[in-house]
């Protein structure tokens, strides 16, 4: 019979990483400009500048931010609802 203890230690270690691998995201910024846009986006999604002609909003970026945050959400759900979750990826029922 496996050790489901082993398993709990092999999450946990892979959450670690999954953590580390976003710290070291969040510190990457991508910049793009097209024309008179101007788009900076950290590794980690996050909205960080946005401008068109000179002319940036906080508004706007907040609610960039929140609409990228809203379809990681999503795409989590699906993803979680397709493997059946924890469960699934252990072996377990759902």
């Amino acid at each position: 019979m496996a050790n489901p203890f082993k398993a709990l230690g092999d999450i946990n270690k892979l959450r670690q990483q999954a953590k580390q691998m976003q710290d070291e995201l969040s510190k990457e910024e991508i910049r793009i400009e097209k024309g008179d846009i101007v788009v900076v986006i950290s590794g980690d999604q996050k909205i960080k500048q946005f401008s068109v002609q000179g002319i940036s909003s906080q508004e706007a970026i907040d609610a960039l931010n929140e609409g990228i945050k809203k379809s990681q959400e999503a795409a989590a759900k699906k993803l979680q609802s397709m493997s059946g979750g924890l469960g699934g990826m252990l072996g377990g029922g759902n």
